[in-house]
């Protein structure tokens, strides 16, 4: 399993990000505090604070590259 912070400050980063990681069938989550969420569900999603980074975290060891190269643009440095 591997964390990433990233950032989902609009409606438009939301939908283009659950589009990206649906491709892949591992479970992706998110975390914010003491709530997770399933990453591939946008009702989920806009029931976070979004206006602070979120943790992200892939639950697969296989395709990290892959993975990580899709989420580049959400990915909080």
């Amino acid at each position: 399993m591997k964390t990433v912070q990233i950032s989902l400050n609009s409606i438009d980063k939301v939908k283009s990000f659950v589009n990206a990681i649906t491709q892949f069938d591992f479970d992706f989550d998110l975390i914010s505090g003491r709530y997770v969420i399933d990453a591939k569900s946008i009702m989920g999603i806009f029931s976070l604070d979004l206006s602070k980074p979120i943790e992200l975290a892939i639950h697969s060891e296989a395709n990290l590259d892959e993975i990580m190269e899709v989420i580049k643009p959400y990915v909080v440095e």
